[in-house]
């Protein structure tokens, strides 16, 4: 994919856009709290201009792998429609990750780290782990120093549903209890309120077991999606 050409398509329709919208890209930097800049495209907008450069990646990547040079740049623009275009581009190919790029992907979640990109990798990690299981890894994930990377051990597995591993899963959990961290207690409320879809009963017991240790922010996400007669 040229990486220029996609540059230039994006900032021709955001110069437009800031004309007929100048708040548009303003309330969404306010919306992640200030940090990143945006062009100020609307997500349906954004994922319609980049259709053709995804359909071109998805070309190229049967021939040559997984694009990292276009994904790197994107990431190293300042406006951050630029990273969402490549984890978009990254969930096209997904099935193409080998278990080399784990690394790359953390080192992607470390830069410019927040909920938006941090929660689209570990869906990505997982997809790896799942076809290339690495428990060692994941486990020392778990309890790294960056709050991230133990968030996206928490939720690595949370598309898997009835194929969760929740011995795994509990390891995990267990090893982020007694954090005051939000963003690792609310993981844990996440995990448990996304697998309690599949097996409620489960996450039930598990709280039960555990209510003692959890934040109160845990356990109330977890439960959220509990039957009543399920709920302490």
């Amino acid at each position: 994919m040229n990486f220029t050409d996609h540059v230039q398509v994006f900032e021709q329709v955001a110069a437009q856009m800031r004309v007929q919208n100048p708040d548009q890209a303003p309330g969404m930097k306010a919306y992640m709290r200030h940090q990143f800049e945006f062009l100020g495209l609307p997500t349906p907008m954004r994922r319609d201009l980049l259709k053709p450069f995804l359909i071109e990646g998805k070309k190229e990547v049967k021939v040559s792998g997984i694009n990292r040079s276009f994904v790197e740049a994107c990431w190293a623009r300042d406006e951050r429609e630029f990273q969402y275009n490549a984890l978009d581009y990254l969930a096209a190919v997904k099935k193409y990750l080998e278990p080399e790029d784990v690394d790359w992907l953390r080192d992607l979640a470390e830069t410019k780290s927040w909920w938006d990109t941090v929660d689209r990798i570990d869906v990505l990690v997982g997809e790896v782990l799942w076809h290339n299981p690495n428990d060692a890894l994941i486990l020392s994930w778990a309890k790294d120093q960056n709050f991230w990377v133990r968030r996206i051990a928490i939720n690595h597995q949370r598309p898997r549903k009835q194929n969760t591993n929740t011995a795994l899963l509990e390891k995990i959990l267990i090893m982020n209890f007694g954090s005051t961290e939000f963003f690792i207690n609310k993981a844990i409320g996440w995990a448990l309120r996304e697998y309690s879809k599949t097996d409620p009963t489960w996450v039930a017991d598990f709280i039960t077991r555990h209510s003692q240790r959890m934040a109160p922010l845990s356990i109330r996400e977890g439960a959220k999606r509990l039957p009543e007669n399920l709920k302490r």
